[in-house]
């Protein structure tokens, strides 16, 4: 019945069907082999939909698409220039410095390297940099909307691993900083081999004038994340309820604020997130059918004995999963990654005693790597087309940003402190 499962999926995934239509045809066919009545699909379907923290989702969704029409991402690119730009690689590392602001809000990799891209690919192309480069950067640093607050990767992840989304939100800061400021230091040493975009003398007193002016401009932008994660650390809202907020402040500020929102752009706003939403929320429905038919076959159980008989020790564990992670990544998406081996893999890193949100983290942060990793690296796929040249040709590039990603994910992976730190004892 598993082996059904695991070969009609692998057939789909390589058939390029959508995912949400290979994981229920994949559940329907190996529950019909097995003779288990086909009634358990809509069941289990409704039953992973039937969630009060699930909502969080289409929200933050619909809080994304406000703050990308709303004039939000010119402002941090602005500041981001203006704070770093007068650097040798200041545009580059303005780049990732973007994205990591973005990241705050829009909760989606791809979606950060679509609008940090479609605004500084070109800029980056006009100050001398190669397209490739200007694209790997973009998309290397895109990921960071995966691990940073409000990421939807770390509202399945704790859904699907019944660990405490608050918490995760808060794990994912630190590690999300530390990411982008290997990302900075790597377009610097880059720029400085390559010659790209020279140092400017820098003017102190203008270049105070020039930070201030830009963050007071986008100073409404960056409280939407405090406003999220100090709302829920302190006990205001749940995380449904913070997804509610981010979409009533996103709407004010795009709106009446910037003004940058029309009512011709509502409707468009309102059916492309409720596109997105409906392919997650098929994806995840029949996610729990799948996932249903594992644990009834004991698979979880049967993978841990397994891992446990290569090795007892964490380290190993640890590094097996990266690994394995890793791969995965590079043939599936994250958020579908998540919903598949979240439930699998979240129990056995229980049983070698690693604290869940880590193991979280871990999970995430390796596939959010996979978003940049071909062959099916998203964020490849949106800076190629964006910077307007074949996928192939970032694939150089983007090799140095995954060898510094790669170190990365063993260091958070070894030193929990990091994603563990800012939670309260």
């Amino acid at each position: 019945m598993v082996s059904t499962l695991f070969i009609v999926l692998l057939i789909l995934f390589v058939l390029t069907v959508p995912v949400a239509v290979s994981l229920g045809l994949a559940s329907i066919l190996s529950l019909w082999v097995g003779d288990r009545p086909l009634s358990l699909v809509p069941q289990y379907l409704f039953q992973g939909l039937d969630s009060f923290t699930l909502m969080a989702a289409p929200f933050f969704i619909l809080a994304g698409f406000l703050m990308q029409s709303g004039g939000i991402s010119k402002r941090l690119i602005n500041f981001a220039n203006a704070l770093i730009g007068w650097a040798r690689g200041g545009l580059a590392s303005a780049a990732v410095l973007t994205s990591m602001f973005f990241s705050t809000m829009s909760g989606s990799s791809s979606a950060t390297t679509a609008a940090v891209g479609q605004t500084l690919i070109p800029a980056m192309e006009k100050k001398g940099y190669t397209k490739k480069f200007a694209a790997a950067t973009v998309a290397s640093s895109g990921e960071l909307g995966a691990i940073l607050p409000p990421s939807l990767s770390l509202i399945m992840y704790g859904l699907v691993a019944n660990v405490s989304i608050g918490s995760l939100f808060i794990a994912g800061i630190l590690p999300g900083i530390f990411i982008g400021i290997t990302l900075i230091l790597t377009v610097i040493i880059w720029a400085s081999v390559k010659k790209y975009d020279n140092a400017e003398k820098l003017n102190l007193s203008e270049w105070l004038k020039s930070v201030g002016q830009t963050f007071l401009d986008s100073i409404l932008a960056f409280l939407m994340p405090f406003l999220i994660l100090g709302g829920i650390y302190l006990g205001w809202f749940t995380p449904t309820e913070a997804a509610v907020v981010a979409v009533v402040y996103g709407f004010i500020i795009g709106f009446f604020v910037y003004r940058e929102i029309t009512i011709k752009d509502v409707g468009n706003i309102l059916a492309n997130s409720a596109l997105i939403s409906a392919i997650l929320l098929l994806i995840v429905g029949f996610a729990n059918v799948f996932s249903y038919i594992l644990t009834s076959n004991q698979m979880p159980h049967q993978l841990a004995e397994i891992i446990q008989g290569i090795s007892e020790n964490p380290i190993v564990f640890l590094l097996l999963v990266n690994v394995l992670l890793l791969f995965i990544g590079m043939f599936m998406e994250t958020l579908t990654s998540v919903i598949i081996l979240g439930p699998i893999l979240a129990p056995i890193a229980l049983q070698y005693g690693i604290d869940p949100v880590h193991f979280g983290i871990i999970m995430i942060v390796n596939l959010a790597v996979g978003m940049i990793t071909p062959p099916i690296g998203v964020n490849l796929f949106v800076a190629s087309e964006i910077a307007k040249i074949p996928f192939e040709q970032i694939i150089k590039p983007i090799s140095i940003f995954l060898g510094v990603l790669i170190v990365n994910i063993l260091i958070i992976t070894y030193l929990p402190g990091i994603s563990l730190w800012l939670l309260p004892e």
